[in-house]
């Protein structure tokens, strides 16, 4: 198969998940469905860019870089396909088909096309990495594999911190701000944007024997304009000054938005 026939395939496999997404939220009224299968659709999708026989590769390559994708996809979507079986809506998509009003239903289908799209960006990504031409391991492939599994590991731990903090009736109205939530508001973030820098460590070849490894930094960009500027921060922290009011905003003085780093004086985080 061409290389390019299978990104027009794996392509038209992430529209139709996403397309899925949308019926199984439109039916259910639970947004969490998006998140999910976008999840593991972005995973199978790089799977298959991996282990494809599309031009160059070596196959141990290939095969780690499969791996820690799987490991992204099967962490991430099951941590979000376990709260969404729990009936627990996206706040944020709920917000947005506020917005929109009667054209909610069209303009969600639209921008779950695009987040389809957005996922093929971070497929060739790992495409890149996984076909990097280099006929042994490199220094970038011990930084890639840290970079995903310190990433999996972190934002694994952030989801457990936060999800002990809400299960504790005394925190009830409380912003958690401890663990890692006291270093970054948004931890589980960070670490997300850092997994995708593993692709670009991995694919570029310092000989400059495959250019088409430096695309791979396409992912972390798009990743941190998405999380911080776009889908992630903006409307996560609008929803939680409505609901938490000035706790959050005590919170956002205190401790940074995105990069990690040492917390303000401490206030009270009570409502």
């Amino acid at each position: 198969m061409s290389p390019l026939a299978a990104i027009l395939l794996i392509a038209a496999g992430l529209s139709l998940a996403m397309a899925g997404a949308w019926l199984a939220a439109e039916r259910s009224g639970n947004h969490g469905w998006v998140d999910t299968v976008w999840s593991f659709a972005t995973g199978a999708g790089g799977v298959a860019a991996c282990l494809l026989p599309v031009g160059q590769g070596w196959p141990p390559r290939q095969l780690v870089v499969a791996a820690l994708i799987a490991l992204w996809a099967l962490r991430l979507g099951g941590h979000i396909l376990t709260r969404t079986l729990r009936g627990q809506d996206d706040p944020r998509y709920a917000e947005l088909r506020r917005e929109w009003g009667p054209h909610a239903s069209l303009r969600l289908f639209v921008f779950l096309q695009i987040q389809g799209l957005a996922a093929l960006v971070l497929v060739l990504a790992m495409m890149a990495a996984a076909h990097n031409p280099a006929p042994s391991w490199c220094w970038g492939d011990g930084l890639g594999i840290a970079l995903a599994l310190a990433a999996v590991a972190g934002e694994a731990v952030a989801d457990r911190q936060l999800a002990r903090f809400r299960a504790d009736p005394a925190r009830r109205g409380q912003v958690c701000d401890i663990g890692l939530w006291g270093l970054t508001r948004h931890p589980n973030y960070f670490f997300e944007w850092l997994g995708w820098l593993a692709y670009p460590a991995i694919a570029i070849s310092v000989t400059g024997a495959h250019p088409l490894g430096f695309s791979a930094f396409l992912a972390p960009l798009l990743i941190y304009v998405l999380l911080v500027h776009v889908s992630g921060i903006p409307p996560t922290e609008a929803h939680m000054l409505r609901s938490r009011g000035r706790a959050f905003r005590d919170y956002q003085r205190r401790v940074n938005a995105f990069w990690p780093g040492p917390p303000g004086r401490q206030r009270s985080s009570r409502t």
